[in-house]
């Protein structure tokens, strides 16, 4: 058996090896979060119970292709596509909402945001209208759009808290089982797979406001936010690791976003959802309920990523809720302030995106102001600064 090391134990150790008293000031790494990393983690202060997921296994999902109908059993839809059998089908476009079959044998999920993020309005026509097909889940409550505009995690899921509790005061609790929350996953490995658990937490706490006890259904996708146009290769590792941290979080389907920024055809958009099947194949990551459970690190950073969430979306709510802060501009603001401070990281080296600020190909032609707006939620992605 091996012996149970301590803290100090540790601490001991790392200052003999880095030959100094004070370990923690070169251990210790800032973030953008402000979330609170420790170098060395022996337990958890909360434990957690397994973080259910509502799939058994996770969807892979592909835009779709006639000549993947045999092998693929879930489907990105932007228009409409007849006599497909035994599917799960996201219908990403509420034109096509209207028109489309339900087939009986096949699954319907709404990817439909029934919100204006910058005219600060609800759809509510729109909503009753998606509420009133025959799908398996009617809504999309979407915070990708925010991810890739530079929001923060505890931003991200603040909102998406926010959205919901707007729809629940319009249609009632029992629009908490119609939801499905639509994340980008990022670049920081352990915090995106750590949000994805954070979501859970949250929405069942908030649906706890409700007398309910209800998990969210999520669907993760990869992020445009930290991808360039002159470096596809490397898009296409950080794409994996984004999949990997969503299906190891626990999402209900992922979804890979071509890494071709330009110029993308058929081959990539294939290379782009195999990614999923050799990360579901070969790592078997898709079926495990929970697979962080246990980690301290990863408890730490999910209780802090849920009780930062919870405390910005009471904020949203002590000002009038979602539409009312959009209104008067604050969220715009507040992603605005947000996104600024990790562009300027960029720019000074502190976040690294190899090709853009490490080994750059190319100079830097905009500064952080020029890209931003805080009258404006817009998705901007990190190495626009250098042209790229």
């Amino acid at each position: 058996m091996f012996s149970k090391v301590t803290l100090q134990d540790w601490e001991s150790l790392v200052q003999k090896q880095l030959k100094t008293d004070d370990i923690y000031a070169v251990l210790s790494k800032e973030n953008l979060e402000g979330l609170s990393v420790r170098p060395y983690y022996d337990s958890v202060l909360k434990p957690l119970k397994n973080l259910p997921k509502i799939e058994e296994s996770t969807h892979l999902v592909s835009v779709y292709h006639e000549d993947l109908d045999e092998n693929v059993f879930a489907f990105l839809l932007n228009e409409n596509v007849e006599n497909l059998s035994e599917k799960a089908l996201f219908i990403n476009n509420k034109d096509l909402s209207e028109h489309i079959k339900t087939e009986d044998d096949s699954r319907y999920f709404s990817l439909i945001d029934v919100f204006d993020d910058n005219a600060g309005t609800l759809n509510e026509q729109l909503a009753k209208e998606l509420l009133a097909k025959d799908f398996e889940r009617n809504i999309g409550i979407d915070v990708s759009f925010h991810q890739n505009s530079g929001a923060a995690i505890y931003q991200q899921l603040g909102i998406a808290m926010a959205k919901t509790k707007e729809l629940t005061e319009l249609f009632g609790k029992e629009i908490l089982n119609q939801l499905v929350f639509r994340i980008a996953i990022g670049a920081n490995y352990f915090f995106e797979m750590s949000k994805v658990r954070a979501l859970k937490l949250t929405f069942n706490k908030l649906s706890k406001e409700f007398g309910l006890d209800e998990i969210p259904y999520i669907f993760a996708e990869t992020s445009f936010r930290n991808k360039a146009k002159n470096d596809e290769e490397n898009n296409l590792i950080r794409s994996t690791l984004e999949l990997a941290a969503a299906m190891i979080g626990g999402a209900d389907a992922v979804f890979t976003n071509d890494y071709k920024l330009q110029n993308a055809n058929e081959l990539s958009e294939e290379i782009s959802f195999k990614q999923q099947i050799v990360l579901a194949y070969e790592s078997i990551i898709n079926v495990f309920e929970d697979a962080p459970n246990g980690s301290y690190y990863i408890e730490d950073l999910t209780q802090q990523i849920a009780e930062k969430s919870w405390r910005y979306f009471l904020e949203i709510e002590e000002q009038g809720g979602y539409l009312e802060n959009l209104r008067s501009g604050k969220i715009q603001k507040d992603i605005f302030t947000q996104a600024v401070a990790e562009q300027k990281w960029l720019e000074e080296g502190r976040i690294k995106l190899i090709g853009v600020n490490l080994y750059p190909k190319l100079e830097k032609t905009k500064s952080a102001e020029d890209l931003y707006s805080e009258h404006e939620i817009k998705p901007v992605r990190l190495a626009e600064m250098f042209g790229c």
